[in-house]
């Protein structure tokens, strides 16, 4: 029915086959053998790359990317230098370019006041994406995520936005993506154009301090419904472009939200939480897999003290191993 099982074709011939996505944390360093492995060994057969961009103000329009300032891993040629890695252990990847702004603003309420910085803006975001979009044609790349979390660029501006995913289709031939927050996700009109129909999955499932399983089974339901009825509108499989949960309480009321001044660890509410994350999705064949937000290369990440995204030496990462076993071709 979908696209997404040409991907390759060993996917092609696996009902069960789904996109075991990890969001790789740059780093400071190359990567190792031993990095990827560690992947590998939660069953995991896609991996997210994050080439960030940045804005010195949210009114400049001029973006800044690929600086010697910046981590090796978040580079050009830190990035070659993962995907050879992890193409040595035949993971998939998704290059997945991010903006990101200074304060935490979010990037979905990026709007400038005149015609001229629009266009500059776009000058500039255009030369990101082919950069990347070149970058993952030359190592054939499964997926390229052409936005992430843009709604009010992509909703005014949608002449570029056409033009753009035409001109990728030119040099790229892999599958396109947009990955926009789970509260815009069915009021963007660029999916008809595009592969899948990316969500970044932090939809508030419950206001407990620590739901239970059918709580949260509950707490799904609507959005469950509103992304198949998506899905079946589009004919384009839906791929959670990010989800995951911190390990505390409360961590389902706003599943996005970062603080660090909010929490009281609670680990087996994360390892729940995903536990039914992959029962209520990855069985259905509307739905594309996902992307684990998130998870760092060094060793000692995460841990029992640690209430963060990361499942990483928590109980969470075995439900990760678990259930992404099932869908591991």
């Amino acid at each position: 029915m979908f696209s997404f099982f040409l991907l390759n074709s060993c996917a092609a011939n696996s009902e069960n086959f789904k996109l075991n996505g990890i969001s790789l944390v740059a780093s400071r360093d190359s990567i190792t053998e031993d990095q990827v492995s560690k992947i590998v060994e939660v069953n995991a057969n896609s991996v997210a790359l994050m080439p960030y961009a940045f804005m010195r103000e949210k009114s400049d329009p001029e973006l800044i990317y690929n600086i010697e300032r910046q981590w090796f891993g978040e580079r050009l040629e830190g990035i070659e230098h993962t995907i050879m890695h992890l193409k040595s252990q035949n993971l998939r990847i998704m290059m997945k370019p991010h903006i990101w702004l200074r304060n935490g603003d979010f990037t979905g309420d990026l709007k400038f006041s005149s015609e001229a910085e629009w266009e500059k803006f776009e000058t500039s975001y255009r030369k990101y994406l082919m950069l990347y979009a070149e970058l993952s044609e030359k190592h054939h790349l499964e997926i390229l995520c052409i936005g992430t979390e843009l709604y009010n660029f992509v909703k005014e501006r949608p002449e570029f936005w056409n033009l753009l995913i035409s001109d990728i289709r030119k040099i790229y031939k892999g599958k396109l993506v947009y990955a926009e927050n789970w509260d815009k996700v069915d009021q963007v009109d660029i999916w008809d154009k595009i592969d899948f129909i990316g969500v970044d999955a932090y939809f508030p499932l419950s206001d407990q301090v620590s739901p239970s399983e059918d709580e949260i089974v509950e707490g799904w339901q609507k959005h469950k419904s509103m992304l198949e009825d998506l899905s079946s509108e589009y004919d384009k499989p839906i791929l959670f472009t990010e989800y995951g949960y911190r390990s505390m309480d409360h961590a389902l009321k706003e599943p996005w939200n970062s603080n660090r001044d909010i929490s009281e660890p609670n680990h087996n509410l994360q390892a729940r939480a995903l536990k039914i994350l992959y029962e209520e999705f990855w069985t259905n064949n509307w739905f594309a897999g996902g992307y684990l937000w998130k998870w760092d290369q060094h060793e000692g990440s995460g841990g029992l003290e640690n209430d963060r995204f990361t499942p990483q030496n928590k109980p969470a990462e075995n439900m990760i191993k678990e259930y992404y076993r099932k869908f591991r071709n």
